[in-house]
């Protein structure tokens, strides 16, 4: 039985302005105030663990011992089945430069690598999102969502972030970088785990 959310206010331990609202539009309906890391001025802590969860639970924990209120934290990435599930959780990693992340070198980066092992087509993966919802006395709620899918190459579309002009979720003829984001909401990886997280911690 997952612990309920009775506060009323819930940190979400990110720096990303999308991801934020896209948290905020999801847990308007339950009358939670939401604040960012970014707005608190709290730094990144540094991702040490091999898994999605434990890089989601040293985000929630650092930012619950900063601030004293209760957090959410989410890590994602993507598996691709013929690179042995890499890139996973180094997903961001393979984008760093000096000058921020650049995506479209992680996703070419991607592609060259499966043309290396001459991977065979479909070329299959997922998205994995990990949340972990963090009290102030310790507690802790792990939810997990995926999504199966394709990579496509020359990458489609301009909308979304990250992996997404590269991936063609199954069911589908289109990736989500060409999906509208509502679309792409009712079948992320990141929508899976939030229901989750909402059945378990949000309704009453």
């Amino acid at each position: 039985m997952s612990r309920k959310f009775t506060d009323k206010t819930l940190l979400i331990a990110t720096h990303n302005a999308g991801k934020l609202d896209e948290m905020r539009n999801l847990l308007a309906p339950f009358g939670v105030s939401v604040v960012g890391a970014a707005e608190m001025k709290l730094s990144e802590p540094e991702e040490t663990e091999s898994t999605f969860t434990g890089n989601a639970r040293i985000k929630a924990v650092a930012a619950v011992k900063a601030t004293g209120l209760p957090a959410l934290s989410d890590d994602s990435g993507i598996e691709v089945d013929a690179l042995g599930g890499a890139p996973g959780v180094y997903t961001a990693d393979w984008a760093e430069t000096p000058n921020g992340r650049d995506f479209m070198m992680a996703m070419t980066k991607t592609h060259d690598q499966l043309e290396a092992v001459n991977a065979a087509h479909p070329r299959t993966a997922r998205f994995c999102s990990t949340l972990v919802l963090a009290w102030p006395d310790g507690h802790d709620e792990v939810f997990e969502g995926t999504v199966s899918g394709s990579l496509v190459w020359p990458v489609r579309g301009a909308l979304g972030h990250g992996y997404d002009p590269m991936f063609m979720p199954d069911g589908h003829d289109i990736t989500f970088a060409e999906m509208d984001f509502a679309a792409k909401n009712t079948i992320s990886h990141r929508a899976n785990a939030f229901a989750k997280l909402v059945k378990g911690c949000f309704e009453r």
